[in-house]
């Protein structure tokens, strides 16, 4: 049986794409840049082999049910996200990204101390979060991940630009990560109110695969930190241990290290907004078709 549950989301002010200046949305029609849509999904002509509907609504709804298909760690099993109609959403694509203030949404995909590698579904149908799978079976990291770690909606690092500060590495073709350092384990599907504080440039096998240092407004200690200097201050050694995780996590199975640009070392806050801002506007292009969406669900 499907299980359903309930979590928050705040949506307003929202926008499909950052802008400098937030604004509110009407309550039933959303801005996606210039273009604007009906809260009723607009139909267009695809060029991809799937002929899909295609939208760029953000929803304008403060609550999103989270639904759960299936069994967990089975291959069948998804986490699908609902209106407050029923009606599946993209996690991915119709979750607006930010709040304003230096305010973003983020979504767990794998809770903190455990291993099983979850991950948005980038080419089916609503997105839903699934397990990773190679030949056919589960995949899992090799030991617990310490901190929660998911997504930012409305990014995506695109795999035919590359970038000159990260030696010339192309994105990996994913939403942004992120890694939630605050104490609570949080849900699979639970949106959280972050605000970003250092950036990871990891090179993963050539690709850019950028990791987002944040923490939600709701930790005790959200308060204490605002840069990459208060993390080293307040989460002494985190910065590092993050580094090292994703560096080697992939050795027990025989694969080389990760590599890091920028110097090996975590960017600033700045930084980090600044990459939020590109790979935003890196998905306004796929959404809008401006770029080869290739197998990726635009809904």
């Amino acid at each position: 049986m499907a299980a359903t549950r309930v979590i928050t989301a705040a949506t307003q002010p929202t926008s499909c794409f950052l802008s400098k200046r937030a604004f509110l949305l009407p309550a039933k029609t959303s801005s996606c840049g210039a273009l604007s849509f009906n809260r009723r999904r607009a139909a267009l002509v695809l060029k991809s082999k799937k002929q899909r509907p295609f939208s760029c609504t953000a929803i304008y709804n403060p609550q999103v049910k989270v639904q759960e298909d299936g069994q967990s760690e089975t291959l069948d099993y998804r986490v699908f996200f609902l209106d407050g109609s029923g009606k599946k959403v993209s996690p991915w694509h119709d979750i607006p990204l930010t709040l304003g203030d230096g305010v973003f949404n983020f979504i767990v995909e794998i809770p903190k101390e455990s291993k099983a590698k979850m991950e948005v579904a980038t080419d089916e149908d609503f997105t839903p979060i699934k397990q990773d799978t190679k030949k056919g079976k589960l995949r899992y990291y090799p030991y617990n991940i310490n901190w929660n770690y998911g997504l930012l909606p409305q990014t995506w690092e695109d795999p035919s630009q590359a970038n000159s500060e990260v030696e010339g590495a192309f994105g990996d073709n994913d939403p942004v990560d992120v890694v939630e350092i605050g104490e609570a384990q949080r849900k699979i599907g639970e949106v959280l109110k972050i605000k970003p504080l250092a950036a990871l440039a990891m090179i993963d096998e050539g690709e850019l695969d950028w990791k987002i240092v944040a923490i939600s407004l709701d930790d005790p200690k959200a308060h204490l930190v605002n840069d990459v200097d208060d993390v080293e201050k307040h989460f002494p050694g985190t910065l590092t241990a993050i580094r090292d995780w994703f560096r080697d996590y992939k050795i027990p199975d025989g694969k080389p290290a990760n590599r890091f640009g920028l110097g090996d070392k975590p960017a600033n806050k700045d930084y980090a907004l600044k990459i939020i801002h590109e790979t935003n506007e890196s998905w306004a292009k796929l959404v809008k078709r401006s770029v080869d969406a290739g197998d990726l669900s635009l809904f």
